[in-house]
């Protein structure tokens, strides 16, 4: 009885930290799955067609259930519905295409490590935008400065600075590489950054959309929505053959459910719990761990070859986001305590 109170404990104290784990481990398995189904020759168009359709689907009774007291208190109008439908289309349709077309040419490390650029890649448009603030005054705002750039240089040293190869273990793939497959490899980094650029920009979009409409799982669910409405016409326009959107019971199905239903559905109410409960930097210090999940998988699963470039744009990446990371604690943190101040100043008064 004692251990069993024991174990239990245990799991309460660190819950928030083993549901960000599977959060990393669902995001690892999509880069994987996601390959794994276009190279066996499924159209990327459709592959986002039926992942957004999963998506709706999983998501429509936490929207029903969960949201419908801010849905009265919020009403869609004709304007914010417009707004939600062009957020999902330059948003959500765009850079969900883009990254299943370019994930065909590169490996599912990098599109792990594409994702690890997406805070650094929103701090910087929501600069740009002023949406957020960064002084080179304090050391907050530098070390969010210097981690942007670090997390970008990592990503580009990852994608193009190869080196050695890091045999950890026998690999049957050719380490020969010829014009074209470079070719194809530098238009897939190229694509996979666009994507998660315009990813990161759809970030900064949610924050107004948000205000205007806090009904937040009915918000996704309407943009998933709409992204599988827009995704399918699309894909109707690029690929004519009906036979290509049959899908049978094989691993084809698997990955575009589980991306629909693990990654948008269920990881999306992981992190936002760990959010709630933790706050946003504890859930965005455990993004790292999907380079590492996706490196290990592809290495022991695939034999993916890795490269001292690899490792080298690995830690610079992390080190980048963990600077971006300590550097908005440490900004909230002065911004708390000057809050402290002023409510004691005038209490005073």
């Amino acid at each position: 009885m004692g251990k069993s109170q024991w174990l239990l404990n245990m799991l309460e104290q660190y819950k928030a930290c083993l549901g960000m784990i599977m959060v990393q481990l669902a995001y690892a398995g999509m880069a994987m799955f996601s390959k794994a189904a276009i190279d066996r020759g499924m159209s990327p168009y459709i592959f986002v067609v039926y992942r957004q359709a999963f998506a709706t689907i999983t998501l429509a009774p936490f929207a029903f259930f969960l949201d419908r007291k801010n849905h009265d208190d919020h009403p869609l109008s004709y304007t914010l519905i417009l707004k939600i439908f062009l957020s999902s289309l330059f948003g959500i349709t765009l850079s969900s295409n883009l990254y299943s077309y370019a994930i065909n040419y590169v490996s599912a490390t990098f599109a792990s490590v594409g994702i690890n650029t997406i805070p650094a890649l929103t701090f910087l448009i929501a600069v740009i935008f002023r949406i957020e603030a960064c002084s080179i005054r304090n050391s907050g705002g530098i070390a969010k400065l210097v981690g942007s750039v670090l997390s970008l240089s990592g990503a580009m040293v990852f994608a193009f600075v190869k080196g050695p190869v890091v045999r950890l273990m026998k690999c049957s793939n050719s380490t020969n590489s010829n014009n074209s497959n470079d070719y194809k490899w530098i238009q897939g980094c190229m694509l996979m950054l666009a994507a998660n650029f315009i990813w990161a920009s759809w970030f900064v979009m949610q924050a107004p959309l948000v205000k205007q409409y806090p009904a937040k799982f009915r918000l996704i669910m309407l943009q998933c929505f709409f992204s599988c409405t827009q995704s399918s016409i699309w894909a109707m326009s690029m690929e004519r053959d009906i036979s290509s959107w049959r899908i049978k019971w094989d691993l084809n199905l698997f990955s575009v459910a589980y991306c629909g239903v693990v990654v948008t559905g269920i990881s999306f109410w992981l992190q936002l719990w760990a959010v709630e409960k933790k706050g946003p930097f504890y859930a965005a210090a455990f993004t790292p761990l999907i380079l590492i999940f996706t490196a290990l998988f592809s290495l022991f699963l695939w034999n993916e070859m890795l490269y001292v470039g690899s490792f080298c744009g690995g830690i610079l990446l992390i080190a980048g986001l963990y600077c971006v990371i300590w550097g908005k604690n440490k900004e909230t943190q002065m911004k708390e305590n000057q809050e402290k101040v002023d409510i004691k100043e005038e209490m005073v008064v």
